[in-house]
């Protein structure tokens, strides 16, 4: 007897399914769809060069005293290098004016418009070309602060300016955090209001 060769049923594959809908949910109800990336924002080159320099957050005495170390320094470079130019020195006293109210802490912002100009002052002892004794030096600091009252009044202009954005922004941070702790600080909890305190002191 001939004996008939049964072949083994073959399975037909299944076509792939789409891993965005799970097995054996329907169309409707078990459709999954994909959230679009959330698209960042690209940061100007010269924002990114400012986040990459220091930032220290110096005490009212600790600024006056960069300053005025700073502006010595400069004073001594200009008598040096440039014969005593009070154009240069004018000049490089805005920076250092800048980055005194820069990095002032916020709590001593007031004194940034302060210790500018007397750095300023004390600066011109190299430059100001004064005789021998405390009366002639006198004489002659006060004599450079009048030829170049014009610097000092732009670089005090620029440290006040700056510690007055700073000083409005932290009230504005301050104030959000009160409406943050206001809307999501729930009555017998304390989370909220902490939260709030903690956002504004970081200011």
């Amino acid at each position: 007897m001939e004996q008939h060769r049964t072949r083994p049923p073959q399975r037909r594959p299944r076509p792939p399914q789409s891993p965005l809908r799970p097995r054996g949910a329907g169309a409707e109800a078990g459709a999954v769809y994909r959230v679009p990336a959330p698209t960042t924002r690209r940061v100007p080159p010269v924002m990114l060069t400012l986040r990459r320099l220091p930032n220290p957050r110096l005490t009212g005495l600790g600024a006056g005293l960069f300053a005025a170390a700073t502006m010595f320094v400069i004073g001594c470079l200009d008598e040096l290098l440039f014969d005593g130019e009070p154009l240069v020195y004018g000049v490089l006293f805005l920076p250092v004016s800048a980055l005194t109210a820069l990095w002032v802490r916020t709590a001593d912002l007031v004194t940034a418009p302060i210790s500018v100009p007397i750095a300023f002052a004390f600066g011109t002892l190299p430059i100001s070309g004064g005789t021998s004794g405390f009366g002639g030096q006198t004489m002659a600091v006060v004599t450079a602060l009048a030829v170049q009252a014009g610097w000092l009044y732009g670089g005090t202009l620029v440290a006040g300016l700056i510690a007055s954005v700073r000083k409005v922004r932290q009230m504005g941070r301050r104030q959000r955090a009160r409406d943050l702790a206001t809307r999501g600080g729930a009555p017998g909890t304390r989370t909220g209001v902490k939260a709030g305190t903690a956002v504004a002191r970081r200011g």
